[in-house]
């Protein structure tokens, strides 16, 4: 594709807070280190590197070697899935106290994404046979789960992000409203209207918690899976306000394009369709370095 040099000083900066690089069970185009050094050419700042299946700091610790050679920093998170033992909290502990930035409530553990995908936890397919168990953050009385008050005062301790999973809306409000009152103010709901079903009214609920709403680009990457029309994107901006919301890739499994031609497309569709470059840029750099304090 022929990339446009005017789009890329706009995107200069760009941090992404979903890359779906390897290593993981799911088959993936590239790992960490190549999807940083491939970010360079939008000036990639920074990467949160997620897997659904285990705790990707340690995977960029490993490649801090190569990971020196790349300019764009790479951190990882941990999910809170059944192959970390859920809500875990000394998992959650290590992670974060090795420099990980990002804790995502149970994903394709979730109730709603065993709902949306019944297949036993092959989204899309795994490598390797897993298992898989429903995690649930919440009681039979509909009480958050003490564990996962645990875990929400070492996020608030590390001055990390919690994020909302693929839970059902009810419980990722739930879950924000409780780490509201710990003090904790990164917070980030992952595509609102994909697998998770939050209405923008239930969003604004969220982001009057203090929450960020997550957009992914490669939802409406038309060389992607899904390929939606950017005017749906454009859409949700508009009622939520560039202000609470962050664009992010959800990119880098082998069956999609590399998350920087999906950044490249929908950026350019955006900003076709009215956005300006400075609610893009604030979307795609100033909230997310934000959300990872990066200029601390």
């Amino acid at each position: 594709m022929s990339e446009r040099p005017a789009l890329a000083a706009v995107l200069d900066g760009l941090v992404d807070m979903h890359v779906h690089s390897g290593p993981s069970p799911f088959p993936r185009r590239f790992d960490h280190v190549e999807a940083a050094r491939d970010g360079a050419r939008i000036g990639l700042r920074a990467m949160v590197a997620k897997s659904h299946h285990h705790n990707t700091q340690m995977d960029v610790l490993a490649m801090r070697g190569r990971l020196a050679e790349v300019d764009a920093d790479v951190f990882g998170g941990i999910a809170l899935n059944s192959t970390v033992g859920g809500l875990n909290v000394h998992a959650v502990r290590m992670c974060l106290r090795m420099g990980g930035k990002v804790v995502w409530f149970p994903t394709i553990s979730s109730g709603r994404h065993i709902d949306c995908h019944p297949e036993d936890g092959a989204f899309p397919t795994t490598t390797v046979p897993l298992t898989l168990e429903r995690i649930d953050i919440v009681d039979e009385t509909g009480q958050l789960k003490p564990e996962a008050g645990e875990i929400l005062d070492e996020i608030k301790e590390q001055g990390a992000v919690v994020n909302g999973g693929h839970m059902y809306p009810e419980y990722i409000r739930t879950l924000f409203e409780a780490a509201k009152e710990r003090g904790i103010k990164r917070m980030v709901v992952s595509h609102p209207d994909f697998v998770i079903g939050a209405e923008p009214e239930l969003c604004k609920e969220l982001t009057g918690l203090g929450a960020f709403v997550e957009h992914e680009v490669g939802m409406y990457d038309p060389e992607g899976t899904q390929k939606w029309d950017p005017k749906k994107l454009l859409t949700w901006i508009e009622k939520l306000g560039p202000e609470h919301t962050v664009l992010a890739s959800d990119f880098g499994q082998k069956s999609n394009p590399k998350p920087v031609d999906a950044w490249l497309r929908v950026s350019g569709a955006l900003l076709d369709l009215g956005l300006s470059e400075k609610d893009l840029r604030r979307m795609v750099r100033d909230n997310p370095n934000y959300l990872l304090n990066l200029d601390a």
